[in-house]
């Protein structure tokens, strides 16, 4: 749908003005608030995602179009909200005990929530406890846990070791990211994925939910 495309293109290009223009009128055109959030803005993330991995889009550009989402979703809301839309599903995320890096953690969690996630920000140095405290209250599709420091990554395998203590493991999957992390040290704590970067870690948090 050529509105739809238009869309898409504005949102890559981080173009707001006329972004929220055209979502205006595409509603007004009668396409539902769900077919333009799905196939324009988070179909126009996903591609966002690609181009950050491949090193076609950088950081600020990144950050700019998710911005850029974020207007397009609060003029949609209205109509979400009165159509029943939910998430694509819910993510508990912090940055481990020890570790007061958030800048990586806080673009996963607006590439999240640009692909359709609700997502609760525990913050930094957060203890074993605290994260199976939000499991248990939160009840996540999905925890996400962050360490950007070869002295503080060992606090990945506490944490999932502290989740499966509390009977709480086969309730939630659980994604690793961070400069120090690998697939190697993923498979090794036992978690359920990792994602090398912003735009693929959006990737692996859909597939997990499918």
């Amino acid at each position: 749908m050529a509105a739809l495309d238009e869309i898409k293109e504005a949102l890559i290009r981080g173009d707001e003005p006329t972004l929220t223009t055209l979502v205006k009128e595409a509603m007004g055109e009668g396409i539902s608030a769900k077919e333009i959030l799905n196939d324009g803005l988070i179909a126009a993330m996903d591609v966002v995602g690609e181009r950050m991995e491949s090193g076609e889009m950088f950081i600020p550009e990144v950050l700019m179009s998710a911005n850029v989402m974020a207007s397009a979703v609060a003029i949609l809301k209205p109509e979400l909200a009165a159509a029943g839309v939910q998430a694509t599903g819910k993510v508990v995320f912090g940055t481990v005990k020890g570790d007061l890096h958030d800048i990586g953690k806080n673009l996963v969690i607006m590439m999240l929530e640009s692909a359709g996630f609700e997502v609760a920000d525990l913050g930094v140095d957060v203890a074993p406890e605290k994260f199976v405290a939000a499991v248990k209250e939160s009840k996540p599709d999905i925890l996400a846990l962050s360490a950007l420091l070869t002295t503080t990554m060992g606090m990945i395998g506490t944490t999932i070791d502290a989740v499966s203590g509390s009977g709480l493991r086969d309730q939630v999957r659980i994604m690793v990211g961070g400069a120090p992390i690998s697939q190697k040290f993923a498979d090794e704590v036992g978690a359920d994925g990792y994602a090398a970067d912003a735009g693929s870690a959006a990737r692996l948090a859909k597939s997990l939910v499918q």
